[in-house]
């Protein structure tokens, strides 16, 4: 019988994309890139709106919550990514690997929720105008916020938790640029049924079930625009909506990439492209998904920059 000498406190190694240095100059360059316009992106819509008390509304109120998700998700794979490529060092610690598991997890769960409350919003704001103010109302739209931490929270140390009970061997090669739970599991030494249990039965209830929630209630606003008379009413309407349906697609399209691209191909390349799709593409796109569509973001925005410009004249004329 062949020996194995497993360990429980291992170090893993994440092969990310290229071992050519070249290659990897404009790996570091592009994801860098990647990574700035997505903090500064996100935090632009967070400034906007909440330094324009007309934005003090429910859906700008969970706009500038997934914006603060988006770059906390970032910032769970990407910095630890270029520090690698900067030291030429593939290696991360066992501690490292589990948090970033755990807030990997935890982000993308939340956004999922976050996605889910944002679509009622919009169904409470179109199918029942004249309560919105009463049903959405602060203590509600907290409620929900809370809620979703809550349960993000939860799964997520469940996941950690799990993986800190399996053993690991030597071969702790991970063929992607971050900790992503399924390639951590597979490389146990010991019994990881119980981990692929929980995992595909969180799929169906985490992630078949606010998507459900999404469908329904956009099949509601989908019959309840019908009923509009007028083309100018429905297009309103439906403008309310477009951006959120545009992150809804591309948060679940890349989604369920990073899903079929793990389970039916083994390519360490195909399964990495759609890693980058889901967790770096997407929190980079978002912030103008919202805001190239939007007049309250970019009247926000100028408002702010002008703001900002006059300051910046006042307070050196004040110094001299």
């Amino acid at each position: 019988m062949e020996s194995r000498n497993e360990t429980r406190f291992p170090e893993f190694l994440l092969l990310g994309f290229s071992e050519e240095l070249e290659l990897q100059a404009l790996i570091f360059g592009l994801f860098l890139s990647m990574y700035l316009i997505t903090v500064c992106g996100n935090l632009l819509i967070i400034l906007a709106v909440s330094s324009d008390s007309h934005l003090h509304t429910p859906m700008y109120f969970f706009l500038s919550n997934l914006s603060f998700v988006d770059i906390c998700f970032s910032s769970t794979t990407i910095p630890k990514m270029l520090r690698n490529i900067q030291t030429q060092s593939k290696v991360i610690t066992y501690a490292g690997c589990i948090l970033q598991v755990y807030f990997y997890i935890f982000f993308a769960g939340f956004e999922d929720f976050l996605l889910t409350v944002m679509a009622y919003d919009r169904f409470v704001a179109i199918c029942h105008p004249l309560h919105y103010t009463v049903l959405m109302n602060p203590r509600l739209c907290g409620l929900l916020v809370l809620v979703s931490w809550f349960m993000s929270a939860l799964y997520s140390l469940l996941q950690s938790l799990m993986v800190l009970q399996l053993s690991f061997c030597t071969n702790l090669e991970i063929p992607q640029f971050f900790c992503e739970l399924k390639q951590v599991v597979q490389l146990a030494c010991s019994d990881t049924s119980l981990n692929d249990t929980v995992t595909y039965f969180a799929a169906v209830l985490l992630a078949g079930g606010p998507l459900a929630g999404i469908l329904c209630s956009y099949s509601k606003i989908f019959f309840s625009i019908r009923g509009i008379s007028s083309a100018k009413g429905k297009y309103k309407a439906f403008s309310t909506c477009a951006s959120h349906l545009s992150v809804v697609s591309l948060f679940y399209c890349t989604s369920l990439g990073v899903y079929l691209s793990s389970a039916t191909t083994h390519s360490s390349h195909s399964s990495g492209t759609a890693s980058v799709m889901y967790s770096v593409v997407t929190p980079m796109l978002n912030p103008f998904i919202y805001s190239l569509g939007n007049r309250d973001i970019k009247r926000a925005l100028k408002s702010f920059f002008e703001m900002v410009a006059i300051k910046g004249i006042i307070v050196p004329g004040l110094k001299r």
